[in-house]
């Protein structure tokens, strides 16, 4: 799949990039990593999060800020 693909919002990995890097459609040509907006190209090749993917991701996020706040 191709970023111009995916759905704003939706969150996606990039391969040959660290398997923790998950970036987040922020717009038709730019993306979020860990809240830094960053440029992407259209054509860039990207992996969709499936939903168990995505849950993961959510749940290791939720613990690393309760971890900051500890």
């Amino acid at each position: 799949m191709i970023f111009q693909q995916l759905r704003i919002g939706d969150y996606f990995r990039i391969p040959g990039i660290s398997f923790a890097c998950v970036y987040r459609k922020a717009s038709s040509s730019s993306c979020t990593l860990d809240m830094l907006l960053r440029p992407i190209r259209r054509s860039a090749i990207v992996v969709p999060l499936n939903r168990v993917e995505l849950s993961r991701y959510i749940q290791q996020r939720q613990e690393f800020l309760t971890d900051l706040d500890d």
